[in-house]
């Protein structure tokens, strides 16, 4: 689909060549049968010029390609108008490029929301010590964890103040369909637990994004489709509990070296299992963590989070089994992770996310 639409903005911008072929005489243009200016023919250039970038722009998912796809139907259509019986056709692939620039726009307000949310933390909540994570750091965890933040490299690294990743997979919302392809952009802050989380996801054709919120204990989740849309608007006490499980989550595999928190408390259940007990202000959470014998923390399994389409909500107990461990800028972490729902029907995998990248300790946004 991209490059489908990719062709027509091409297309479309090369036929305006006509215009300042004409005017300039470099050929015979015999569909064109209104006089054009040297002036105008300038005009016609630039606009073809305008499309081709805006084209470029949008197959590489430029966050500001919109406004360029605006100028150019402007442009192109003042001409389209000033020349209408020869252009008048051109104005159909005009709407259908506003229609894209229409829903590339409405991606840019979430992601100016998101944007403004990291911002704010990277001003103040951005302060907690980065020196070296040592031995004496980590004596009092039990010792799988120990064993682990060993295995992932975390020794000897700068504590973590904040990471910034980013994901590829598929997300869907019942047990028979197709997975909707993602691709997303998380900022985490530990200081005043914040997780921010803004993906672009597309199913048959249509595009979609989202944004997950959570600060000061308190969580939303916006789902748009056609980046307009509201399909899901969830928010309250049990997607607060859910979140703050999706939060310690993400200190276990993305940040490790997060797992000194005081806020965490640990209880031993055998030599390769352990239980996380995380407490976020007034919100209580656990999770069971399951290690194998390479010391890998390969299974999350928490009671705590809910399943919600905005609507309604559903505890069941939610795993998110890892595999594939790599080195990831510097530490060892699990490359693939499944997204589990276990209902009484039978388990629901309605996530699979892979690592594209992960960064730590960033002093200001790089979106």
């Amino acid at each position: 689909m991209r490059v489908f639409f990719l062709i027509i903005v091409l297309i479309h911008g090369l036929i305006h060549l006509s215009g300042f072929v004409k005017a300039f005489g470099i050929r015979e243009m015999k569909e064109l049968t209104l006089p054009i200016s040297k002036p105008m023919g300038v005009l016609w250039l630039i606009a073809a010029a305008v499309f081709i970038i805006y084209g470029i722009l949008f197959y590489f998912n430029a966050r500001h390609g919109w406004l360029i796809g605006l100028i150019a139907i402007i442009l192109s259509q003042i001409l389209i108008f000033y020349f209408w019986k020869d252009a008048k056709f051109g104005t159909i692939p005009n709407l259908i490029i506003l229609f894209a620039a229409f829903l590339s726009f409405g991606s840019y307000l979430l992601h100016k929301e998101f944007a403004g949310n990291v911002d704010a933390d990277f001003k103040d909540n951005n302060s907690l010590s980065t020196i070296i994570l040592t031995a004496a750091d980590i004596a009092h965890l039990p010792l799988p964890v120990q064993k682990y933040l060993y295995l992932t490299k975390s020794l000897g690294q700068p504590k973590i103040n904040n990471f910034r990743a980013e994901f590829t997979g598929g997300m869907r919302s019942k047990p028979g369909d197709d997975y909707m392809k993602l691709h997303s952009v998380q900022y985490n802050f530990y200081r005043n637990p914040s997780r921010y989380f803004f993906m672009k996801a597309s199913k048959m054709g249509l595009p979609a994004s989202g944004l997950h919120i959570y600060k000061n204990e308190t969580a939303s989740f916006r789902v748009k489709l056609l980046n307009w849309f509201t399909v899901v608007d969830a928010w309250g006490d049990k997607l607060n509990q859910a979140e703050t499980v999706t939060l310690l989550n993400d200190m276990c595999f993305i940040a490790p070296a997060t797992l000194i928190d005081n806020r965490i408390k640990w209880e031993n259940i055998d030599d390769k299992t352990v239980k996380a007990i995380f407490t976020n202000g007034n919100i209580t959470v656990e999770a069971k963590l399951f290690f194998n014998e390479k010391n890998e923390l390969v299974n999350f399994i928490s009671n705590d989070r809910y399943e919600t389409d905005g609507k309604k909500y559903g505890n069941y107990p939610w795993s998110t089994p890892v595999e594939d461990y790599r080195e990831i800028n510097g530490y060892l972490l699990p490359g693939r992770a499944k997204l589990i729902y276990h209902k009484p029907e039978g388990d629901f995998t309605y996530g699979e996310l892979e690592y594209e990248s992960v960064k730590y300790n960033l002093v200001k946004i790089e979106d």
